[in-house]
């Protein structure tokens, strides 16, 4: 005859984050985000949630936009046990179109969190850090798109010198596009003399191997939508130190 047993006793533990807790809100059809995060934060104090927002196959405005009406669900799906210290949305595009100020308030609304932050705002926040005025843009956008970017880095002060695009309406396609070729397009814009830094713009490009070569190549300071948004969501978090990216921002701090 079996016996009825008591349930075996046990102790509660920290979170798994003991210096950190990141939240991602990351759209469906990224795939480099979540990857370079890791790569970018690899200690096992820093934890980092993942949630998933619908995304359209292409990228337009109209499809973009329309991640206004779900980002306050995408953010509830973090765990709400987590003591997160940031929560991000990783899309630059979507924040351009959507608008800093809403895109706070839609992931506050979803999750418990003290500080909140986007590509967009990450990379002006790293611009003024590093004194710099005069920008060269890459992007894999259409002109609908590119341009209001445009608009908004020139809306806050910096004057965009130069600017290409590779024209990619295909979100897919975009995690697709050779780092070879963001390398070449970040070479045009940045020999030109009057750039001061480059800006690698889309969350979804593939970029974070080539910051470190195009840097010593051109002399300057190049800056990518991941990796600034991780410089950022470290600086709020306190933990710069456990953060691992490549490039000059890193070397300021």
């Amino acid at each position: 005859m079996s016996q009825t047993r008591q349930p075996f006793p046990y102790d509660l533990a920290g979170p798994i984050g003991s210096r950190a807790t990141l939240g991602l809100v990351v759209l469906q059809v990224d795939e480099t985000l979540e990857q370079d995060f890791r790569q970018m934060f690899p200690s096992d104090d820093v934890a980092i949630y993942v949630s998933r927002i619908p995304s359209g196959d292409d990228l337009t405005p109209d499809t973009i936009a329309t991640m206004e009406t779900t980002m306050t669900a995408a953010a509830s799906l973090l765990p709400a046990a987590a003591p997160f210290d940031v929560v991000g949305y990783g899309c630059t595009s979507g924040t351009t179109l959507i608008g800093q100020a809403r895109v706070a308030e839609l992931l506050r609304a979803g999750a418990s969190t003290p500080e909140v932050s986007d590509p967009l705002t990450a990379t002006l926040a790293a611009l003024g850090a590093s004194n710099i005025t005069g920008l060269g843009l890459v992007t894999p956008y259409v002109d609908s798109v590119s341009e209001p970017m445009r608009r908004a880095f020139e809306g806050a002060g910096f004057d965009v010198r130069a600017s290409v695009s590779f024209g990619e309406e295909v979100e897919a396609r975009v995690a697709r596009i050779d780092p070879a070729s963001t390398y070449a397009a970040a070479l045009e814009v940045g020999r030109q003399s009057d750039v001061e830094a480059v800006f690698l713009s889309c969350t979804n490009l593939r970029t974070l191997g080539i910051i470190a070569p195009l840097e010593a190549e051109l002399g300057k300071p190049v800056l990518s939508s991941n990796q600034a948004l991780a410089w950022h969501m470290a600086l709020y978090a306190g933990c710069l130190d456990l953060c691992r990216g490549p490039g000059v921002l890193f070397d300021r701090g």
